[in-house]
């Protein structure tokens, strides 16, 4: 630290992947305040997975009373950020040297919960446990990674149920994958018994909510019906971004994103960082948030130090982790390479990745 600021002060919006990443990288370089509203970090990659095995549960919310030795996280809510002050739903106002903005995304229930209280997410997850335990058939609305990674847990833990995806698209998973990932992906449904109705939409939503046991009938647009127990949305994500105001306005795209420079500062600010799914690099790609957080602390650091040289990102090449259950699945690699289902359950599939995040937290064992 220079001697013009001893004691910098970083300012963290949201406490998901990218923000547990940041604050605690620069914990020991800066008195750092990481403001979340939840009072448990949530472990969304868990959240398919709970529904259909419950002891996971409470192994996705893990507390933050660990993951900082100097800091604190604040439990609260950013209503307001206008590049230089945070304001917070508790009426308590912010001015620190610096701010990342790491809010990330909402989506549909259960790959994400939106329950601000663990006793109440985890109720939630209960409930619609039993519920699909009761179905005799589910329909997916959506089939991209979500909905397929959703169509795995299900026929995994209950190979009897009747399971049928729909989606607008005319295939599987949108995105700039390898046409032979597709190929194993579909292989694998089909070994699974997941019908698919693709590139043929819904006249209309289902009759009854999402996630809730309810016999219903649904037509598509070529008058195929279709009957089931319950449904899920598996589509939707949007950026959380209604809390940016003032001159950061300026940098908000129409869908909600934040522009940022190639150090991940956002347009038109040297102190203000945006990562994850609001930033809008590597749009809608998973896992970026972790790589980010590592550019945008390294950048913190070195502005804090006195030093001009800040770190690029660099956008990630096409790479998914794809689980069809604990044993399934496949994925694309780095290096281009179609993944095994026995590389997926390794690398995923078999824990999703919740050792990880308990030893982030400093959980211990």
């Amino acid at each position: 630290m220079n001697d013009q600021a001893p004691h910098p002060t970083v300012v963290v919006i949201g406490g998901g992947y990218g923000g547990i990443s940041v604050a605690k990288a620069l914990d020991e370089h800066a008195t750092v305040t990481l403001v979340e509203p939840k009072d448990a970090f949530v472990h969304n990659i868990a959240a398919l997975r709970s529904v259909v095995q419950t002891d996971f549960l409470p192994r996705m919310f893990l507390p933050y009373d660990r993951l900082l030795v100097r800091g604190t996280v604040l439990r609260d809510r950013a209503v307001r950020v206008d590049g230089h002050t945070v304001e917070l739903a508790s009426g308590a106002s912010l001015a620190p040297d610096y701010i990342v903005l790491a809010s990330g995304s909402s989506y549909p229930f259960p790959a994400k919960s939106d329950r601000m209280v663990t006793s109440d997410a985890i109720a939630r997850y209960l409930a619609a446990h039993d519920d699909l335990k009761r179905a005799d058939r589910v329909m997916l609305l959506g089939a991209g990674a979500v909905g397929l990674e959703f169509a795995g847990e299900i026929a995994a833990a209950w190979p009897e149920k009747d399971i049928v995806m729909v989606d607008v698209a005319p295939d599987i998973l949108p995105g700039p994958y390898d046409p032979r990932l597709r190929i194993e992906v579909n292989r694998q449904l089909d070994g699974l018994g997941v019908r698919r109705i693709l590139g043929n939409p819904l006249v209309q939503l289902p009759p009854v909510p999402a996630g809730e046991f309810a016999t219903f009938t649904v037509n598509t647009a070529d008058g195929t019906d279709i009957q089931a127990d319950i449904w899920f949305r598996c589509y939707g994500i949007a950026p959380q971004t209604d809390y940016v105001a003032g001159d950061l306005l300026a940098a908000r795209t129409a869908e909600g994103y934040l522009d940022v420079t190639p150090e991940l500062r956002v347009a038109g600010f040297e102190n203000v960082y945006a990562l994850g799914d609001i930033s809008a690099i590597d749009v809608n790609k998973a896992g970026v948030a972790g790589r980010e957080a590592v550019v945008v602390a390294k950048n913190i650091q070195a502005q804090i130090e006195g030093s001009a040289e800040l770190s690029a990102y660099a956008p990630s090449k096409p790479v998914i982790i794809l689980p069809l259950g604990p044993s399934g699945g496949s994925g694309q690699l780095p290096d281009g390479e179609i993944a095994s289902p026995e590389l997926i359950s390794q690398i995923k599939g078999q824990h999703m990745m919740i050792d990880r995040y308990v030893e982030m937290l400093n959980l211990g064992a």
